[in-house]
C-alpha cells in the first residue's frame, strides 16, 4: 500500500492536477481499496476539525502582511538600503538580495512570497551590472527559502498545529538556525567570489553618510519584526492575534509610505484570499488523506518497516533525512510537510529526539526542496523574474543547497543550536 500511494501521489501530479485536489483523489482512492472504514462517514467531521483552529487563522494574517509590504514598496526600499551595508563584500549585489531575504522572512512568513519580492526587485539590476546570472538567480531562490524558518513562518504554524507543538517554541527554535544559516550563505557567496571574482560584479563603497540616511528605511520593517515577536514572547498576544497586529502596523507603514490606496488593499487581500485558500486546501486535503492512511494502517506499516531495519536511532534518522531529500524533488513543500508529518513524527519521538528540534531540521529539509528540480517552487518564481535559460537558476542554487546540507549536520551534532533559546525562554 505504501508503493501504491507513492506511485498514486507523484503520478497525479504529473498530471498537473492542484495539490490539494491530489490529496483528496488520494484518499478517496486508497479508501476504495485498503480502508476498512467508508470514509464518506467521517468525511464532515475530518474536513471540520482540520479547518476549525484559531491557530491557523494566522496564516491568512501573514500573507496579507507580506502582500502588503510589497505592493506599498517597502521591500524595494529595504533592498536599497542594505545594500548600502553589505555590497562591500566579495559578490556585491549578491549580499543584498540574502540579507533583504533574511529581514523579509521575518515577516511575510512565506518563502514564496519572499523570492518573489527580491527577484522583482534585484534581478534588472543584476543583468545591468553584467553579475553572472546563476549565482545571482540562485542566491534569491536559496535566500527566498529562509521564509519558511525564520519566524514567524506559515510552515512552522502548520506543523506546530498538525504535531500539537508551541508555535512560540516553534519561532524561538527557528531563529538561530535561521540567522546562522543566512550567515553562511553569505559566507559561501563570499568565499565563491573571492575564488572566482567573476561570479560577482562591481561592489559599490557607500559613505557612512549614505548607511546611516538608509536607516530610516529598514526601521518600518525591524519595528514590524520587533512588534510581532515581541508581542508573542512578552505574553502580550497569540500567534494570531500578533499577525493580526503586523497587518495592522503594515497598513500603518503603507499610509506613512504613502502608497495606502484602496487599489493597493484590493489586489493585497485578493493576493491573500487565494494563497490562503490554496493552503488551506492542502492542510485539508492531507488531513483526509492521513484518516485513510491511518485507517488502513500505513503509519503502523511504516514504524514496523523502520522498527525492522534493525540499525541505530541515529542511523534511522539518515534514512528518514534520506526519505525528505528524494521526496523534495517531486512533491511541493506544504503538501510534502502535511503529507508526512503524521506518520513521521511519532517516529521521531519513539526515537528519542525532540519534536520541536526535528520540526526545524524538517523545516531545512523542506528548504531544499524549493531549490530543487523538477518542482521547486522558488526556482519557477526567480525564473519568472529573468531572461536566460531555467538551468541556470538550478545550478545557482547547487552552492546554498550544500549549505543546507551542512545546517542539517550542524543541527544533528550540536541540537542546542535549535532548543537553546526555546528551553532559555
Amino acid at each position: 500500500m505504501i508503493a501504491f500511494t507513492a506511485i498514486g501521489l507523484l503520478g497525479l501530479l504529473a498530471l498537473s492536477i492542484p495539490v490539494g485536489i491530489v490529496l483528496f483523489l488520494l484518499g478517496f482512492g486508497l479508501d476504495i481499496f485498503f480502508s476498512p472504514f467508508p470514509l464518506i462517514r467521517g468525511l464532515g467531521q475530518v474536513v471540520w476539525s482540520s479547518s476549525n483552529s484559531a491557530t491557523l487563522i494566522a496564516i491568512p494574517f501573514f500573507v496579507l502582511l507580506g502582500e502588503i509590504l510589497v505592493r506599498s514598496g517597502v521591500a524595494a526600499r529595504t533592498y536599497e538600503a542594505l545594500n548600502t551595508w553589505v555590497s562591500w563584500l566579495p559578490g556585491g549585489l549578491i549580499h543584498a538580495n540574502i540579507a533583504t531575504s533574511t529581514l523579509f522572512s521575518a515577516t511575510s512568513g512565506s518563502s514564496v512570497a519572499t523570492a518573489a519580492t527580491v527577484a522583482t526587485v534585484a534581478m534588472p539590476q543584476a543583468e545591468r551590472l553584467g553579475y553572472d546570472q546563476r549565482l545571482f538567480s540562485g542566491a534569491i531562490a536559496a535566500g527566498g527559502t529562509l521564509g519558511i524558518l525564520i519566524p514567524p513562518s506559515i510552515n512552522l504554524i502548520v506543523y506546530g498545529f498538525l504535531t500539537e507543538s508551541s508555535i512560540p517554541q516553534l519561532f524561538l527554535a527557528g531563529l538561530l538556525p535561521g540567522l546562522l544559516m543566512a550567515l553562511a550563505f553569505m559566507a559561501m557567496t563570499a568565499i565563491l567570489c573571492l575564488w572566482r571574482p567573476s561570479l560577482g560584479g562591481p561592489r559599490p563603497e557607500f559613505s557612512w553618510r549614505a548607511r546611516i540616511g538608509s536607516l530610516a528605511d529598514l526601521l518600518p520593517i525591524l519595528g514590524l519584526f520587533v512588534a510581532i515577536v515581541g508581542s508573542i514572547y512578552a505574553g502580550w498576544a497569540t500567534p494570531t492575534e500578533a499577525a493580526a497586529i503586523g497587518v495592522a502596523i503594515a497598513v500603518l507603514i503603507a499610509a506613512q509610505q504613502k502608497a495606502l490606496s484602496l487599489t493597493m488593499l484590493r489586489e493585497a487581500l485578493r493576493g491573500a484570499v487565494r494563497t490562503s485558500a490554496m493552503v488551506m486546501l492542502v492542510v485539508i486535503g492531507a488531513y483526509v488523506l492521513n484518516y485513510v492512511l491511518t485507517a488502513a494502517g500505513v503509519s503502523r506499516a511504516l514504524q514496523s518497516m523502520l522498527g525492522g531495519l534493525d540499525i541505530s536511532p541515529l542511523a534511522t534518522l539518515f534514512v528518514i533525512i534520506a526519505i525528505y531529500i528524494v521526496l523534495g524533488f517531486f512533491i511541493e513543500t506544504l503538501s510534502l510537510m502535511v503529507a508526512t508529518i503524521p506518520i513521521i513524527v511519532p517516529i521521531v519521538v519513539e526515537l528519542g529526539y525532540d519534536k520541536i528540534w526535528f520540526g526545524v531540521l524538517m523545516i531545512i529539509l523542506v528548504e531544499m526542496a524549493l531549490i530543487t528540480p523538477p518542482v521547486g517552487l522558488n526556482l519557477y518564481v526567480v525564473q519568472s523574474a529573468r531572461k536566460g535559460p531555467f538551468t541556470d537558476v538550478m545550478l545557482g542554487c547547487i552552492p546554498y543547497a550544500l549549505v543546507m546540507l551542512a545546517m542539517v549536520g550542524m543541527l544533528i551534532i550540536a541540537p542546542w543550536l535549535a532548543l537553546y533559546l526555546p528551553s532559555t525562554f
